[in-house]
């Protein structure tokens, strides 16, 4: 399949290496601007960045820091940035991509490997890149487009959010589309094993190295082999435990309780959890946050993407569906009203285990508000009135909601399907909050 192509700024001083990226890049039909300082390329971008689909840019050059160059830049235009680092300069380049950059590679580097990388960076792609595999939203479509991004390195990433948001979801989907997705993903819930256990499963004990060893014991950072060990609620690791999972990502290397030998450790770490470990207040040491959060993912509790809401559940009930017989397909309007209306607390996880129960339970093909919602049985005293145009406004809502969810997020679909023009349809997910994460075209 042919590559995407763009127009590029290139900022690298080497003129040997320059001239052979301009080269190549030309061959591939990108239009290619080249500069030598980072003056130059201030001077061309100042007004002008929105002319440019992607700028690779040196770190190192002879007159400032790529990272200057980057920020005064970023005022101006959302350009996206792709840094080329030499081995030294790997922390800034974390940095900035935290900041906003949206990849970083390090010399020295394949050709193939910097075509592939451009092609997943440039200002045209994302739209068609983003399939909406995680959630329909504006920020789960961007938590896809990051974790594809981070699928070529071999940092640790570490997925914060509320329980039950779908961390070892996205751990898996980043395992799935990397290099390593023929390879191991051994999952660790540090929460779920007893913290006197934990070392002895994660790293493994030789035989006799305890009362109770009876024979050898490969932990999960040994069984993991190249693939990812994953590492999830790490906020509840024990102290002690920290420390040796510090000494192993920096060494690379472990023991099995009982032996001098070391062991090479090859996988790639991915870590989750829903604390706030960056906080000085947690029992969390700081250097190995450091060193966890080097690629970061934060995940919203799904009451604040509510378009995920049923584009979740559709999919969660065609599993249970097919998993099991049953006489229910769909989930009735009244229902649907009452899951967008519920704030999830639970989120996702809360979401499947309402759908399972009322599965069970339920003798009709369509499932009702009370069988997904047995606890609101009771009638709640009714508050405050509803104006008809807060009650009109309300239904608008939940119909957007519907349309979006039935055409994965798309707003040229879904606007056909409610009949209205998408300018009308844009206007009215922004006036309702809603995010426009679905694609646009025709």
């Amino acid at each position: 399949m042919p590559r995407e192509t763009g127009r590029i700024g290139l900022l690298e001083d080497d003129p040997i290496m320059g001239e052979s990226l301009v080269q190549r890049l030309l061959l591939e039909g990108h239009k290619v601007q080249w500069w030598t300082r980072g003056d130059q390329a201030l001077r061309e971008l100042s007004g002008h960045a929105g002319d440019f689909d992607l700028v690779i840019c040196d770190i190192r050059l002879p007159d400032m820091n790529g990272e200057e160059v980057f920020r005064q830049s970023c005022f101006e235009s959302s350009t996206p940035f792709l840094f080329m680092s030499g081995f030294g300069d790997i922390d800034q380049a974390v940095r900035l991509m935290r900041s906003g950059a949206v990849d970083f590679i390090t010399k020295p580097f394949e050709m193939g490997t910097l075509l592939d990388r451009i092609a997943s960076s440039l200002r045209s792609v994302p739209d068609d890149a983003l399939e909406g595999v995680l959630g329909i939203s504006a920020s789960m479509r961007n938590v896809e487009m990051i974790l594809r991004r981070y699928a070529s390195h071999t940092l640790p990433v570490l997925i914060q959010g509320e329980t039950g948001t779908g961390k070892e979801i996205c751990a898996r989907f980043l395992h799935q589309v990397s290099d390593r997705a023929k390879a191991p993903f051994m999952a660790v819930n540090c929460a779920a094993i007893p913290s006197e256990l934990l070392e002895s499963e994660l790293f493994g004990h030789e035989k006799g190295a305890f009362t109770g060893a009876n024979q050898l014991h490969r932990g999960y950072a040994e069984r993991a082999g190249d693939g990812i060990l994953f590492l999830d609620e790490i906020g509840d690791m024990p102290l002690a435990l920290q420390a040796k999972l510090l000494r192993l990502i920096e060494d690379g290397h472990f023991h099995r309780l009982g032996s001098e030998k070391p062991i090479p450790f090859k996988a790639r770490i991915v870590c989750a959890t829903h604390q706030d470990v960056e906080s000085e207040r947690t029992r969390f040491r700081q250097d190995l946050y450091f060193r966890l959060s080097a690629l970061p993912v934060t995940l919203l509790p799904i009451r604040e993407r509510p378009e995920d809401i049923l584009w979740l559940a559709q999919r969660f009930l065609d599993e249970i569906t097919e998993a099991r017989e049953t006489p229910v397909r769909g989930i009735s309007a009244l229902a649907e009203d009452m899951m967008l209306e519920h704030a999830w607390p639970g989120n996702a996880r809360e979401l499947r285990n309402r759908l399972e129960r009322a599965v069970a339970l339920s003798e009709s093909t369509l499932l009702m508000p009370l069988e997904l919602f047995p606890d609101k049985r009771i009638a709640v005293v009714a508050g405050p009135v509803e104006t008809l145009s807060e009650a009109r406004d309300a239904a608008e809502r939940r119909q957007i909601l519907r349309a979006l969810s039935m055409t994965d997020g798309h707003i040229s679909e879904a606007a056909r399907c409610l009949g209205v023009s998408r300018t009308t349809l844009w206007e009215k997910m922004t006036r309702f909050g809603i995010e426009s994460g679905g694609r646009s075209e025709n």
